[in-house]
């Protein structure tokens, strides 16, 4: 095992300070970078931040992906052996609005990392992809086997563009890479645009819920200390290539290079009044709902075929609808006084 630092991109995140939390809690050197834009409330990164730089073994570099010379001279002067790429401009809803949020951050930034990784000797590249890469597929559970390529948002497409690119890079120069397909991730310093965090702000203050599709969602909903725990155990996992792999019968999850796909869900969807009437419970409070229609961009159901995962890393995350919310109303009520 390598002493040298971990990079974690998107560390001011909400999955990526968690996840460098995990690392460095179990000893690693992690090296933290971030931009801390306005998508949403940057007080919020910057406490996650203050958080992690309590750590001797943290850094951190405030960067713009974008930005080609600095990312190039941070891989430089660290060439750190595993990369773990978490900034993206996220958000389904919000790539309707701005697009080219999402061809900066998510393609070109992305091209930065796998260029990073490429001229620096990086051993195992792991990046966000997004369970919204099943698009317009409805057999459920979603499987990494599945094909993915109707998606239905620019974010999706992103994120399956994502994939090829990081494919293509493992095919030509031998890069390790393993992309991970989040579902529904939520928990304490979630993020503001998620639904978790709006149907708590909604019901503490009296306003109502939308709930799309007149209330007929259903939604993998992964708690994140098992999302962290899982890419800890596949930090050490390099994909090595699939021997087995054909191009006649090509599996869409593995290659004859050294890259894999993983689905990160919890493999068990939940209705979205389910969750309402658990954060009822937790704040006392009775929601406000407002029944409309699906929005665009949006699924019924996401449902995560875990196998894959459980079989190479020994790990199901398992982490109930009911005490992931209870964990995470009581970090809101802590975090807003309320």
């Amino acid at each position: 095992m390598s002493d040298r630092a971990i990079l974690v991109t998107g560390a001011a995140g909400f999955i990526g300070f968690h996840v460098a939390q995990r690392l460095l809690s179990a000893g690693r050197k992690v090296v933290g970078l971030d931009i801390i834009n306005d998508y949403y409330d940057p007080n919020l990164k910057e406490a996650r931040l203050e958080i992690l730089k309590r750590h001797s073994n943290f850094s951190f570099a405030k960067l713009d992906l974008t930005d080609r010379e600095a990312i190039k001279s941070l891989f430089a002067q660290h060439r750190f052996p595993i990369v773990i790429h978490l900034a993206a401009q996220a958000g389904v809803r919000y790539s309707l609005e701005n697009p080219h949020a999402y061809i900066d951050s998510n393609i070109e930034g992305f091209i930065n990392i796998l260029e990073g990784c490429r001229h620096n000797a990086c051993e195992h590249l792991l990046f966000a992809s997004s369970s919204s890469v099943y698009g317009a597929n409805t057999k459920l559970p979603f499987s990494v086997q599945d094909n993915v390529d109707h998606p239905i948002s620019l974010y999706a497409a992103s994120k399956k563009a994502n994939e090829l690119m990081s494919h293509a890079y493992s095919h030509l120069y031998g890069l390790p890479a393993t992309g991970l397909r989040f579902f529904t991730v939520y928990g304490p310093w979630g993020r503001p645009d998620m639904a978790m965090f709006i149907f708590a702000k909604a019901i503490l203050s009296g306003a109502p819920i939308k709930l799309f599709n007149h209330g007929n969602m259903r939604r993998d909903f992964t708690f994140v200390d098992d999302v962290s725990e899982a890419i800890a155990r596949l930090v050490d996992c390099p994909p090595r290539g699939n021997p087995n792999w054909s191009g006649d019968v090509p599996d869409p999850a593995s290659s004859g290079a050294p890259w894999k796909v993983y689905n990160i869900g919890n493999n068990n969807p939940e209705d979205l009044t389910h969750v309402v009437s658990l954060l009822e419970k937790e704040f006392g409070r009775t929601a406000i709902k407002e029944m409309l229609p699906m929005q665009p961009g949006d699924v019924p159901a996401t449902y995560a075929d875990i196998e894959d995962l459980a079989r190479d890393i020994g790990f199901r995350p398992a982490t109930t609808i009911e005490d992931g919310i209870e964990r995470f109303a009581k970090w809101y009520r802590e975090y807003h006084k309320v």
